[in-house]
C-alpha cells in the first residue's frame, strides 16, 4: 500500500504575517495626538469674584477705548489678555469684532463664568490717546496697582484733552489738501483754493458728525463741496475771469478726495486680515467700500448737475510724478505731517511721519522710474518699506507705529485716479466712459489694496525681526494653526508671546492658547 505521508516543507509565509502586521502597525500608528493638545481648565486661579469682575471691567474699558481710537483687533486682544494676566486671571477668552468686545472668564466647572460684552459706539483716529493707553497697559503689566487706582489712571488717560487745538487740526486738514494739490502739479491759486475748500469740508464734516448724520451721507456732502467749488471755477472761467498761473479745476476735486480717503481704515482692515481676525477685517473693509461709494455719489451728483448746466470739469492731463522730484517730496512730507496732526499723533510721531512720508515717496519714484514697475506694484513696494522701517523706528522711540504708517501712506492714495474714473462715468455715460472709467476705478481700488497690504506686510516682517532679537515667538494669527512641536514637553511652554502690532508681551496660558489654536 502506497504511503501518502509526505515530509512537511518548512515555510515562513504564515509565520511572517504577525511580524509584518506588527511592523505595519508600528509604522502607521501615531506616537502622539493628531493635533495640538486641547487646552483644558485645570485648577482655579484663586481670584475672588468681586476682584475678577473689577479686573474684567477694567480690561473691557481698555479694549473698547483702543479699538475706538484705531487699534487693530490683535492689539486689543493682547491688551485685554495682558491686563487680566497681570491681575492673576488665567482662564480668559477674548472675542473682538469691529463693533464689540467680549471677555469671558472661565472659573471652573463648579462656578459660574463671568462674561461681559461692550459695544464700540464711536470710532475716531486719536493716536495720542492710543499711545497713552499702551503706555498705561505696559506700566500696569509690570507693576500692577490696585484695580481702583488703575481705573483712576485709566479715566485720566481717556478724559485728557487733545494735544492740539481745534483750529490747528482744521488748518492741518487744509494743509493736507493743499499738499495733495501741489503733489499733482497745481499752481499757487489752486493750492490756496484747495486749502480753503478743505478747511470748510473739515468743519462741515465735524458738524455733521456731531449732529448724528450717518457717515455715508457725511462723505457725500464732503465730496460734493470741492466738486461744487471746481464747478464754480469753471463757470468763472467761462465768464472770462482770469486767474494767476495755470488753473485746473479738477485738481481741487482730486485734493479733496485725498482728504476724505485719508480717514478710511484701509490699513486697519489689512492688519486684521493678516492677524486672522476676518470678521473685523471684513467689517472694516466693507466700511471702506461704503464710505468710498459715498465719495463717488457726492462727486457724481455735482458733476451731473454741472454737465446739465453745460459746465463740465475737464480732467487735467498732469500726472503724479513730474520732473521736479524735490517739490513732490516736500509736498509728500507736508501731507504726512498734516495727517499726523489731523489724527492727534504725538509730536515725535508727527516728525517721524514726515520723514517716512518723504522717504516713501522717494521709494515710489525710484520704483517707477528706475525699476519701471507699475503703479500698483511701486506703491505696494513703497508701503512695504514704510511699514518695515516705521515699525522699527516707532519701537525705538516708543511711539505708535500705526500713527506713522497711516500718515506716511496718505501721499500715495489714488485721489486723482479715483476722480478721473468717476468723471469718465458721469460726463460720458453714452460713449466710452464706462469702458474707460471702470478700469481706472479698478486700478485705483487695486492701488489702495496694494498700499494696505504692503504696509501691513512690512509691519509684520518687522515684528518677526523684533521677536527674533528678543528671543520670543510672535503671537500667531487668531485663525492660524500652530505647527506640531516635535518636543512633547514643549506643549506646556510658557515662552512670552509678542503681538505684531503693539509689542505687548503676553504669556499664554491654557485659556489664551485656546484663542491661539
Amino acid at each position: 500500500m502506497a504511503s501518502t505521508d509526505r515530509t512537511a516543507r518548512p515555510t515562513t509565509a504564515y509565520r511572517s504575517l504577525p511580524s509584518l502586521r506588527a511592523g505595519t502597525r508600528r509604522a502607521m500608528r501615531p506616537s502622539g495626538p493628531p493635533t495640538d493638545e486641547i487646552p483644558i481648565w485645570t485648577t482655579p486661579d484663586g481670584v475672588d469674584s468681586v476682584t475678577a469682575q473689577a479686573v474684567i471691567d477694567l480690561a473691557m474699558r481698555a479694549g473698547v477705548a483702543m479699538i475706538a481710537t484705531g487699534a487693530a483687533a490683535a492689539d486689543v486682544t493682547a491688551t485685554v489678555l495682558t491686563l487680566t494676566k497681570a491681575y492673576g486671571l488665567s482662564s480668559v477668552h477674548v472675542d473682538v469684532t469691529y463693533t464689540s468686545v467680549t471677555v469671558s472668564y472661565h472659573r471652573g466647572p463648579n462656578a459660574d463664568p463671568i462674561t461681559v460684552m461692550r459695544i464700540v459706539r464711536f470710532r475716531v483716529q486719536d493716536y495720542t490717546r492710543l499711545e497713552r493707553l499702551r503706555s498705561l497697559i505696559v506700566d500696569l503689566s509690570q507693576d500692577p496697582v490696585s484695580v481702583d487706582e488703575a481705573r483712576v489712571r485709566f479715566d485720566a488717560v481717556i478724559t485728557a484733552p487733545h494735544p492740539y487745538r481745534r483750529w490747528l487740526v482744521t488748518v492741518a486738514g487744509g494743509a493736507l489738501a493743499a499738499g495733495a494739490a501741489g503733489l499733482v502739479g497745481a499752481g499757487p491759486f489752486i493750492i490756496l483754493l484747495s486749502f480753503l475748500t478743505a478747511t470748510v469740508v473739515g468743519r462741515v464734516l465735524a458738524w455733521l458728525t456731531g449732529a448724528g448724520v450717518a457717515a455715508f451721507f457725511a462723505q457725500c456732502v464732503g465730496a460734493a463741496i470741492p466738486t461744487a467749488v471746481a464747478t464754480l471755477l469753471v463757470v468763472a472761467q467761462s465768464a472770462g475771469l482770469t486767474f494767476v498761473g495755470d488753473v485746473s479745476p479738477s485738481l481741487v476735486v482730486a485734493s479733496g478726495i485725498v482728504l476724505l480717503l485719508a480717514g478710511l481704515s484701509v490699513v486697519g482692515a489689512a492688519e486684521d486680515a493678516l492677524g486672522g481676525y476676518y470678521v473685523t477685517a471684513g467689517a472694516r473693509g466693507f466700511e471702506v467700500i461704503v464710505l468710498s461709494l459715498g465719495i463717488a455719489v457726492g462727486i457724481s451728483i455735482v458733476l451731473s448737475l454741472g454737465k446739465r448746466l453745460h459746465y463740465p470739469i475737464a480732467i487735467t492731463s498732469q500726472t503724479l510724478l513730474s520732473d521736479n522730484l524735490v517739490v513732490q517730496v516736500v509736498c509728500a512730507v507736508i501731507i504726512s505731517v498734516a495727517f499726523a496732526v489731523l489724527s492727534y499723533s504725538s509730536g515725535t510721531a508727527v516728525v517721524v511721519a514726515g520723514f517716512a512720508g518723504g522717504f516713501g515717496w522717494v521709494v515710489l519714484a525710484l520704483a517707477e522710474r528706475t525699476l519701471e514697475l507699475g503703479a500698483v506694484t511701486a506703491s505696494a513696494t513703497a508701503a512695504l518699506v514704510i511699514g518695515f522701517a516705521a515699525r522699527l523706528v516707532a519701537r525705538w522711540l516708543t511711539i505708535s507705529a500705526l500713527a506713522v504708517t497711516t500718515a506716511a501712506i496718505v501721499p500715495l492714495l489714488p485721489g486723482r485716479m479715483a476722480y478721473e474714473g468717476i468723471s469718465q462715468l458721469v460726463t460720458n455715460p453714452d460713449g466710452n466712459g464706462f469702458a474707460v472709467g471702470i478700469p481706472i476705478l479698478v486700478q485705483a481700488f487695486g492701488l489702495g489694496l496694494g498700499l494696505a497690504a504692503g504696509v501691513s506686510l512690512g509691519t509684520y516682517f518687522a515684528g518677526l525681526l523684533v521677536a527674533k532679537r528678543q528671543g520670543v515667538r510672535p503671537r500667531p494669527a487668531a485663525g492660524a494653526t500652530l505647527p506640531t512641536d516635535p518636543d512633547p514637553m514643549a506643549t506646556g511652554s510658557t515662552a512670552p508671546v509678542l503681538s505684531e502690532t503693539s509689542d505687548l508681551p503676553v504669556v499664554p496660558d491654557d485659556a489664551q492658547r485656546a484663542e491661539q489654536p
